[in-house]
């Protein structure tokens, strides 16, 4: 359910409802049921839900919401304001969720948004979803993947500082990276990906004009062996132009850098219906592509179109795994 003072349990509940949401797949959140009972409230909506033991006590009716109710939060908590209690439950959310994928009482996982800086003030410290969800099912590296209409996007480094993901982007990690993207793409049924490799300075360095030779040390090593391979990797790309060039179809994937140079783009050209894709867990998790907007949270005005989106993701993922 994620941080219960934002928007997650206004997203979750119409999502759920959403008829293309129960015609691919059968969800139960873990969360707060009396949360999500405020949430539609706000929204005027006319739905039962329903607190379960279990996933094997769900039962999936038209107008019915299943929870397991972890019960954490306190029922005066406010909406839209930092609270450590809300970012204690979100963590307590996701491991038991993790705990159920890794179990195989469910076939996926689909997060609503945290608050990283509540997180941390309930004493986890993790930069978000992302790494935690490698933590508790015990992966060493994963990517982060950004899914919209119009492009794909997966990140070489994300929750750290510009600085710091300079020095840490070499060779073997960028290599990993598209290899990663490479078979979440076959996965998702694009046989042949063609796959184009962002470069970090400005025009991809433009043969040494810009930066201290980063492309040529850090990038173009990895693009070499991953053709030797015959995986079609294109680059180092100047970031400017690559993102255009994949929204008219040119690239499949395309990989980013760094965190702002893949979400910037990625948030202008598609937020509402953007899915984020954890690559490289032992399980399929989508989230939505947004934040718990805490301006808006408790006044009914959020858009749930990007969680009805990763549900959808996560449902589909799920069935190819099956097959």
């Amino acid at each position: 359910m994620g941080d219960g003072a934002g928007i997650g349990p206004e997203v979750i509940v119409p999502a759920l409802l959403h008829p293309d949401t129960l015609a691919a797949g059968r969800p139960v959140v873990v969360g707060d049921a009396e949360r999500l009972r405020q949430a539609a409230r706000i929204l005027g909506a006319d739905c039962a839900i329903v607190s379960v033991a279990s996933v094997a006590e769900a039962e999936f009716t038209p107008g019915r919401i299943n929870v397991i109710d972890l019960g954490l939060l306190p029922a005066d908590l406010p909406w839209g304001e930092l609270s450590p209690a809300a970012g204690a439950a979100a963590y307590e959310y996701i491991r038991v969720a993790a705990e159920l994928a890794v179990s195989g009482e469910v076939h996926a996982i689909c997060t609503a948004p945290l608050n990283k800086e509540a997180l941390h003030a309930a004493g986890h410290v993790y930069p978000g979803h992302t790494e935690l969800l490698a933590h508790l099912t015990g992966v060493d590296e994963v990517s982060m993947m950004l899914s919209t209409p119009t492009v794909k996007v997966i990140h070489v480094t994300t929750h750290i500082g510009l600085l710091d993901a300079v020095a840490r982007i070499e060779p073997g990690l960028v290599e990993r990276t598209v290899r990663r993207g490479h078979e979440a793409m076959i996965r998702a049924g694009v046989p042949e990906p063609v796959i184009g490799v962002c470069g970090i300075n400005p025009h991809a360095g433009e043969n040494g004009l810009f930066g201290y030779g980063e492309e040529e040390e850090k990038i173009v090593p990895a693009v070499e062996r991953l053709r030797a391979d015959g995986i079609d990797a294109r680059g180092p790309l100047p970031a400017d132009t690559a993102f255009f060039l994949a929204s008219r179809g040119d690239y499949d994937l395309i990989v980013a850098m760094y965190h702002d140079q893949g979400h910037g783009p990625v948030k202008v050209m598609g937020i509402e219906a953007g899915v984020n894709l954890t690559v490289g867990l032992p399980v399929i998790r989508t989230s939505v592509d947004h934040g718990t907007a805490f301006d808006i949270a408790g006044t009914g005005r959020a858009e749930a179109g990007s969680m009805v989106a990763a549900l959808l993701q996560a449902a589909e993922m799920s069935a190819a795994a099956a097959s």
